[in-house]
């Protein structure tokens, strides 16, 4: 089994790879063929220079932005997962805590931001809890879908062996929820990226999309572009650990 995931993961990385060099041929080709301004579409070679001219400046700030991410993602995780077990465990909260979180998230995350800048400052913690905000939603939707999709049934019979309230959800419900859990944590990383970076165009110190903003008013479209591919790497690369783990932990899936 070890080795046929492994052979699967391999399969995989090759098809991305080569779907990733197939469109950056396409891209270079098309911007230098039709001979594209670089605020249209600047050529891959013109960006892989800027990352190269700029790689201190932009290491720096993927290093801050993925702390923000990480960051936020952890605490968004264990708020949405405790939020969902907390319901699961008394139903009487679901009626209180479900309407207020979709109250909240009715709301595009980003329109809160000028608040949480307001509140915490320009610096990390700002962009953290956006991030565990966004994130939090998420996981509370997935984990209590994955929670309340355990046969009733089996409820019955761990209980027919005297299993409380907290033994079934640990032998139970949590090992039943666990494959939508993982699938809403793996979502998840891509948005955790984008919301940081959003918040940081909106007021920030550091991070990518400070240096994104700033690109812009100095017209630096070259530069706009490798800080797109450098938070691209981020997200692809943070996506790519929780599919591992899932593939890892989560074999009956």
């Amino acid at each position: 089994m070890s080795a046929y995931m492994q052979s699967d993961s391999a399969r995989q990385i090759g098809r991305g790879l080569a779907g990733a060099l197939l469109v950056a041929a396409i891209w270079e080709l098309s911007a230098r063929g039709l001979n594209l301004p670089a605020y249209v579409l600047p050529s891959v070679t013109s960006i892989l220079g800027g990352l190269v001219n700029d790689a201190a400046s932009l290491a720096k700030a993927a290093r801050y932005t993925a702390a923000e991410s990480f960051a936020g993602y952890v605490i968004g995780c264990l708020v949405g997962m405790a939020a969902a077990v907390l319901v699961t465990m008394i139903p009487a909260a679901r009626s209180v805590v479900l309407p207020l979180a979709t109250a909240i998230n009715s709301v595009p995350v980003v329109a809160y931001s000028p608040l949480v800048l307001l509140w915490f400052g320009m610096g990390m913690a700002s962009k953290i809890v956006m991030v565990a905000v966004a994130v939090s939603f998420t996981i509370f939707l997935s984990t209590i879908a994955g929670l309340d999709r355990v046969d009733r049934k089996s409820v019955d019979l761990i209980r027919s062996f005297g299993a409380g309230r907290l033994a079934v959800l640990w032998r139970l419900r949590l090992p039943t929820a666990l494959p939508l859990i993982i699938a809403g944590m793996r979502v998840s990383t891509v948005r955790s990226v984008i919301v940081a970076i959003v918040t940081e165009m909106l007021g920030a110190y550091d991070g990518l999309g400070w240096i994104i903003y700033q690109a812009v008013l100095q017209i630096d479209f070259v530069k706009v572009w490798a800080a797109i591919i450098v938070a691209s790497s981020i997200s692809l690369t943070f996506f790519g650990a929780i599919s591992f783990i899932e593939r890892r932990y989560v074999f009956w899936r």
